[in-house]
Order: structure tokens, then C-alpha cells, then sequence
């Protein structure tokens, strides 16, 4: 043995017959693949207008348009009609000959590139969906499917746009192209220069319940009121200016119903004209509360700033009087909006309305007024905890990036599940209905609301301040958005499943379904685990695993701060986790972001070695016990078993030196050797040597398999012969050399004996396989069900609320024959 390379540290002498293991594994040839590839490779090249520490550059610029809109709400017709002029601030350095627009009130119509293109299985809020055509299963559609043709075929759906005019009324080139047009320019539009226009427009109002348009009407037939009433939430309703970026100039895929809106900051002045009894809520804030509002729903209001639970400024009694009726009056609301980038509204005579004033303090934006608005089918659910939970999503949010900085933050109960928009959400939970004329809501529902409305407010700050490109990536919004909700929602109540847990995305990781996290919108084929839970668990694992809260807080803010009221990409949420925060993270970010790879990281071996002291008395020693401690010959023990004699037992007159002396014995000439060996070493070499032998360290080499190609830090929990328990961190970089296998030598004292280890007990880093992250095996927990057994309802699916006041009944006295 060679020892000058056992002391620095090269190699470990054999044990048990075990080779040694260094801590690289040698690749097999043509195999290498580099995990840690710099992503620099991959983005784009920093410049002026985005740095290389992924801030906004010193010519960073981006668009602004203003809008000032005038709209009519025709509730009988359901259509909405108006009238907006537009000024855009070219602020880039480019000329501009055309300006485009988007129509997403178009994408519905049947000649729509999105309704061409989809694949039979019906569309959605999620996208196309297609049926398995490998299936032997006859094909079928679905009565949602067939209401939805029916109202194609019964209403005329899109904008009529009757005049697109420049300021002095001249008439502008207009070309429709699909959910898209655009305008020619009478001249160029040079840097620093704005143009306005006028565009007179009208639709017929998409009920949202039949076409899942994430805005529209909802019908409500049985009110006491003649025909009923319905709740209008107003959506995409006005013609848009598109982006035109730096990156990209102008941002003009068209809307097929998934990959969601990329626009620009501006100001908003809005005049809604609706029936007189209709209560209105909306992006912006209220001008003229003395012509909309009566003296009672003001002062209340002004009660709700201060007050300690939200204050009805419209009660639940008003609101079903007000129902009853209807009016031929109409009455205009004036809204205004500085610096945001969209412009949402519901309007019904239904509403119940309540407030809270949230402070928050500092300078930019110190009060906030948290509000919701509900029909009666919202009931407590909504009365208890829509407005809480929009406060409690601020106060969250605002502590990991900044201070919410608008006036208010609306909630409004409609058909759309969840949609986001500036200062104003569209959240769909409600309770139930029965006919002892009560109201619940099962736990699933409260969950539902809870998770919704948390979500949704998140929303404004991804992205509604920072402004990413969600036609594009739509992970950078509902990926960072669904991890914060994810905080949020356990400092909430833990006990509900968020859905960001690394076991969340197990499922979808090792699936076929899979494609990559920037996978551009539209193409993606599970977007709820793709563009929410994974990113989301992502950012989870990386907090909690990989840079440890202080690190990654720090640059989740500097991010936020960075790009708040403007708009990042992909690169610069990288460039500023890593700059900000000092860490390495470019294998994280290909592997999770770039790649289908999951994490499946096995314990293969592990080989426990014993350092040979080279003093023969000692080793030889060792030697002959481990020979001992071997498990006999099954031959030799049945022999002796029938007591069947040896030959040597047999003839004991026969004897040599070998029947007293072994193959271990130790002759002078080791002993010789040995002490040469001492005299040869150095000082510090033999003081080494000595140290260890009376140490007598144990020593492991554990062999890994990464086995689903995603390189991760490798989290070890070693348990002890005495029931002592230590974990180990192994950072991801231990696959740098070889990403596929690699060994690592656990050291542990001489009294701590291992007798298992754990990859990951936890269940932090998203292992697809835990089976393999034990050894030795442990025996697979399962459960055994009956075959006949029906399957139960989820437990919190049940309406206990409702269900509680069932009578019991009596049992018929059958039942208890045998």
C-alpha cells in the first residue's frame, strides 16, 4: 500500500474484499452530458437596454398608451357599445409606421385562427384538449360542448368597430387580421413622438357559463325580478394597443385563449354608463361617488377605513331588494387609473358590497381598501372571508417584494373561476342553496375561495406591476404568483394543500406529458403543472433547500423592486437570483426550466472500509477475524451435523508447522518491514498515520445514481447503530464531473456505527422514487382494498354544513338478522 497517497487523502486501503471508490465516478465514453453548461450560452446578450446583472440598462425604455373610454351597458341586449381615444407615447428609439391592436373579443368568433384550430375534445380556459385517438372508445361530445356550439351558432359574436379616425376626424387604414389589427399612420412616428386616435367599437356580451371567455354575463333566471338579472364582468372589453418591446418589438401572436395578455402601462379615464340600480365595481378609483352613491353607502365607506372587520357598504337586504325590480334609468360611473397596464369592471344590480380599510403605511400607498362584491348566492362564504383573504394576500405579499401600491383591491363574486386584473379580481367559489332555505358550502368550496382569491390579488404584483410577457412565459407570472400563494396560503392555514409541495409535481414530472417550464404558452400541454405547480415548487426547493431563506429572499425582492412597473424576461429573473443572491444557480435553472428531467436520485451501495494501520500484528489480526466472521460452508456444517469426521480429526499422528500457524501469522520479516516503513516516513506523515490508527475512524463510501437526469443537492440522513440520527447536505456540484453515478466517503467516529441512510427523508427535493433513497431497502408501505368496494366521495367534497342537520333514521330491524 501506497501510504504517502493514503495520508493525502487519494484512496482507502480494501476492506472486506470491497474495492475503493473515489468520489467521481469515470463516465462511460460518448456519454458525458454537462449539467452545469453556463445558461449565459443559452439567453440572450446583455445589452444597454438589459444588463448582465439582469437589471433594466441605462436605455431601458418602454411604451406608454393612455385611454380615455366612454361605454354604454345595454343590460337587455346584453351589449356593450363605446367610444375611446387613444394616445400613444412612442418612448422607444425606433420609427413607427403601424400601431396593432388586439381584439380578443374576435378570438371567439368561428372564422378565429383559435376556433380553426381546435382539436375535436373541446376548448377551454386551460386551451384545446383532444381526445386519445389510439382509443378504441367511440368518440363523443360532451353537453358543455354542445351548448357551446349552440350559442356560436345562435349570436353574432365579435367587435363591430364602425370608425377608426386621427384627431381631426380623419378616417385611419384598418385592417383586421383575425384577433388582431392593425392601423397604418398618416406619417411615421418618430422617438419621443405621440399619435392619438379615436375607435369607435361595440360587442355583444359573451355569456361566460356557455363559452368560458374568462369574462361575460351570468344569467340568473329564478330572481324575483321578471326575466331575471345577471352579473356582467368586463374583461378584454376595448380594443388594445399590443406591446412593442425591446426584445421582441411588436408583440403580436395572436390570442388563442391560453397564452394570456402582455400590454402596457398607461392612464386610464373611464365612464361606464349602466342601469341606475346597478352597483359597479372596477379597476381605478371612483370620481364621482356624490352622483353614484347614497349618503348612507359614502358614510359607510368612510366607517370602513378604520373599521376592524369589512363594513357592508350595501347589505345583504339591500341587495335582494334591490333585485326585485330593475329600472329604465341609467346612471354614468367615472373611474380613474394612473399606471396600469389593463382595465376590468362587473356591474349588476345584485351586489352585495363590503369594505376594509388595510393600512399599510409607508409613503407610496399608506391606506388600502380591501373590498368585495357578491350576489346572495355568495353568502357567508364570501361574507366571512373574501375581503380577509385580500388583505391577508397583500400584507404577504408586499413583505417579499413592495408595498401594494393602489388604492384599492377588489374581489368579485361571477361565472369566471379566477381571473386577475389591476386592483380588481373575478373569483367564482360560492355556497349552495337548499330547501329549507339555507345556504353552505362544503370545505372544498372554503378552500376553493381561499385559494382563489389569495391567488388572484397576488396577481397584481405577477403581473400586473411586474410585467412580464405572459403570451410568451406564462411561468413568470403564475409560476412566481402560484409560489407566493403558496407561502401565503400555509401562513394562512398549513393544513390546506397548496399545491406547491415538491410531492405536488411528482406525478407530472415523470410523466410523457411533460415539456419544458419556458415552453412558449399556447404549446403547452398541461399548463396547471407546468406554468404553476412546477415553477412554483421550483422556487419552494429552491429557497428551502438550496440557498436557505435570508439568500433567496434578499433576491426575490431585488428582483420585484427591479422590474416593478416594467417588464422582464426569463433572463433577467435569472441574472438577478444569481447576482443577487451570489450563487451558481445555472444547472438549477437548465435543468428545472429547460429541460424534462426529473429527480431520481438512488443509493446503490454503500462499502464500509477500515484503514489499515500497516502494523502487521494489528492487520493480520483484523484479517483472520473478518475470515471468521464469515458465514460457514452449508457442506461442512450438515457433515458435522451427522457427525461425519475429517480426515486430519482422523489422523491427529500426522501433524506440520501449517497446523499450528495459519495463513496470518505474523513473521519478523513484516515486522521488519513495517518499522522501515516508519523510519521513511515524515514527521508529520507518521504523526498523521498515528492519529488515525488510534482514531480508528469508520469509514463508508456510499455509491449514487442519478437516474432522472436532474441534478440536484443530495440531502442524507444517516442513522446510527445507537439510534442517533445526522443529516448531511451534499451540494448539487458533487455531479458536476459526472452527472449519471458518483461516489461519496461519509467519515464517522469510531463509536458511530451506520446502520441505514436516507436520500431526501424529507421530501424536499421532488424524488420521483423514494423506494430507491433508502438502504438498506425498507419493505414498500402500500394498502389493500377490497374489490367491490365503491370508491368514497373526498372527504372534503362533503357539504358537512348542510349535511350535519340530516335526521337519523330509524333502522329497519332486518338488519340486524344474522
Amino acid at each position: 500500500m501506497n501510504f504517502r497517497a493514503l495520508i493525502a487523502g487519494a484512496s482507502l486501503c480494501f476492506a472486506l474484499g470491497n474495492p475503493v471508490h473515489a468520489d467521481i465516478v469515470q463516465q462511460t465514453k460518448g456519454d458525458f452530458v454537462d449539467k452545469f453548461r453556463q445558461l449565459d450560452e443559452i439567453l440572450p446578450t446583455p445589452n444597454d437596454y438589459r444588463n448582465a446583472a439582469g437589471e433594466p440598462g441605462k436605455a431601458y425604455w418602454q411604451q406608454q398608451v393612455d385611454y380615455r373610454i366612454e361605454v354604454t351597458l345595454d343590460e337587455n341586449r346584453r351589449r356593450l357599445s363605446g367610444t375611446e381615444t387613444i394616445t400613444y407615447h412612442n418612448n422607444s428609439p425606433y420609427r413607427i409606421k403601424y400601431l396593432w391592436l388586439q381584439l380578443e373579443q374576435n378570438r371567439f368568433k368561428p372564422d378565429s385562427a383559435a376556433e380553426r384550430s381546435v382539436a375535436f375534445g373541446g376548448i377551454g380556459r386551460r386551451g384545446p384538449s383532444t381526445r386519445n385517438i389510439e382509443d378504441d372508445k367511440p368518440a363523443g361530445i360532451s353537453l358543455g360542448e354542445l351548448r357551446r356550439q349552440q350559442y356560436y351558432a345562435d349570436n353574432e359574436i365579435g367587435y363591430d368597430i364602425s370608425a377608426v379616425v386621427d384627431a381631426s376626424g380623419t378616417p385611419l387604414p384598418f385592417t383586421v387580421v383575425g384577433s388582431q389589427a392593425r392601423i397604418d399612420l398618416p406619417a411615421t412616428l418618430e422617438p419621443g413622438g405621440q399619435f392619438q386616435f379615436r375607435l369607435d367599437f361595440a360587442f355583444n356580451i359573451l355569456e361566460e357559463n356557455a363559452v368560458s371567455a374568462r369574462s361575460g354575463y351570468e344569467r340568473f333566471p329564478d330572481d324575483a325580478r321578471k326575466g331575471g338579472n345577471d352579473v356582467f364582468l368586463l374583461a378584454q372589453w376595448f380594443p388594445r394597443v399590443a406591446a412593442y418591446s425591446d426584445y421582441e418589438a411588436w408583440h403580436n401572436k395572436e390570442f388563442l385563449g391560453r397564452g394570456e395578455f402582455t400590454l402596457e402601462f398607461g392612464n386610464y379615464d373611464v365612464r361606464m354608463t349602466v342601469p341606475a340600480d346597478h352597483i359597479v365595481a372596477s379597476t381605478g378609483v371612483l370620481q364621482n361617488p356624490q352622483e353614484t352613491l347614497t349618503r348612507a353607502q359614502r358614510q359607510r365607506l368612510e366607517t370602513a377605513k378604520t373599521a376592524p372587520r369589512p363594513v357592508f357598504i350595501v347589505t345583504a337586504a339591500e341587495a335582494l331588494e334591490n333585485e326585485k325590480q330593475g329600472t329604465r334609468r341609467t346612471k354614468t360611473w367615472h373611474f380613474k387609473a394612473d399606471n396600469v397596464r389593463d382595465f376590468a369592471w362587473a356591474s349588476s344590480r345584485k351586489f352585495i358590497w363590503d369594505a376594509r380599510g388595510y393600512t399599510q403605511g409607508g409613503a407610496e400607498q399608506p391606506l388600502v381598501m380591501a373590498m368585495s362584491y357578491y350576489p346572495k348566492e355568495g353568502g357567508d362564504l364570501w361574507k366571512k372571508y373574501s375581503t380577509e383573504s385580500v388583505i391577508h394576500a397583500m400584507e404577504v405579499y408586499s413583505r417579499f417584494t413592495f408595498d401594494y401600491p393602489y388604492p384599492v383591491s377588489i374581489s368579485v363574486n361571477g361565472p369566471v373561476g379566477g381571473m386577475e386584473y389591476p386592483m380588481i379580481t373575478f373569483n367564482g367559489p360560492r355556497t349552495t342553496w337548499h330547501k329549507d332555505e339555507s345556504r353552505t358550502y362544503s370545505l372544498a368550496e372554503k378552500r376553493f375561495l381561499l385559494g382563489v382569491v389569495i391567488h388572484e390579488v397576488g396577481h397584481n404584483y405577477f403581473p400586473m406591476i411586474v410585467n412580464s410577457d405572459e403570451r410568451q412565459w406564462t411561468w413568470m407570472d403564475e409560476g412566481l404568483n402560484s409560489y407566493l400563494d403558496g407561502v401565503a396560503g400555509r401562513e394562512w392555514d398549513p393544513d390546506i394543500p397548496w399545491g406547491v409541495e415538491p410531492r405536488d409535481v411528482i406525478e407530472y414530472m415523470k410523466s410523457d406529458v411533460q415539456v419544458p417550464i419556458m415552453t412558449q404558452s399556447d404549446s403547452v400541454l398541461k399548463l396547471g403543472p407546468n406554468a404553476y405547480a412546477k415553477p412554483a415548487v421550483a422556487l419552494n426547493i429552491l429557497r428551502e433547500v438550496i440557498l436557505g431563506r435570508e439568500l433567496f429572499d434578499f433576491a426575490l425582492k431585488e428582483y420585484a423592486q427591479r422590474w416593478k412597473n416594467k417588464r422582464p424576461t426569463p433572463s433577467d429573473f435569472f441574472r438577478t437570483m444569481e447576482e443577487s443572491s451570489g450563487i451558481d444557480l445555472d444547472w438549477f435553472w437548465y435543468g428545472w426550466f429547460y429541460t424534462t428531467d426529473h429527480v431520481d436520485i438512488a443509493i446503490d451501495r454503500v462499502h464500509r472500509l477500515r484503514l489499515d494501520t500497516e502494523n502487521p500484528d494489528i492487520d493480520f489480526d483484523r484479517r483472520r477475524q473478518e475470515e471468521l466472521d464469515k458465514p460457514g460452508s452449508l457442506f461442512v456444517e450438515r457433515n458435522r451435523a451427522e457427525g461425519r469426521k475429517t480426515w486430519v480429526e482422523l489422523n491427529r499422528d500426522v501433524r506440520d508447522f501449517y497446523d499450528k500457524n495459519d495463513r496470518f501469522t505474523v513473521t519478523n520479516k513484516e515486522r521488519n518491514e513495517y518499522r522501515e516503513m516508519l523510519e521513511k516516513l515524515k514527521p508529520r506523515e507518521r504523526e498523521a498515520l498515528q492519529r488515525a490508527v488510534k482514531e480508528d475512524k469508520n469509514y463508508y463510501v456510499v455509491d449514487f445514481s442519478n437516474l432522472g437526469g436532474l441534478v440536484m443537492p443530495i440531502l442524507l440522513e444517516l442513522t446510527y447503530k445507537n439510534g442517533s440520527k445526522e443529516d448531511i447536505y451534499i451540494p448539487a456540484e458533487i455531479w458536476r464531473r459526472s452527472p449519471h453515478k458518483v461516489s461519496k466517503l461519509i467519515v464517522t467516529d469510531k463509536r458511530r456505527e451506520l446502520v441505514s441512510l436516507v436520500v431526501d427523508p424529507g421530501w424536499e427535493t421532488a424524488d420521483v422514487d423514494v423506494e430507491n433513497n433508502h438502504y438498506p431497502r425498507r419493505i414498500i408501505p402500500s394498502r389493500i382494498e377490497a374489490f367491490k368496494k365503491e370508491k368514497s366521495k373526498q372527504p372534503e367534497h362533503r357539504d358537512i354544513m348542510h349535511d350535519i342537520k340530516t335526521e337519523a333514521k330509524e333502522p329497519e330491524k332486518e338488519v340486524y338478522k344474522k
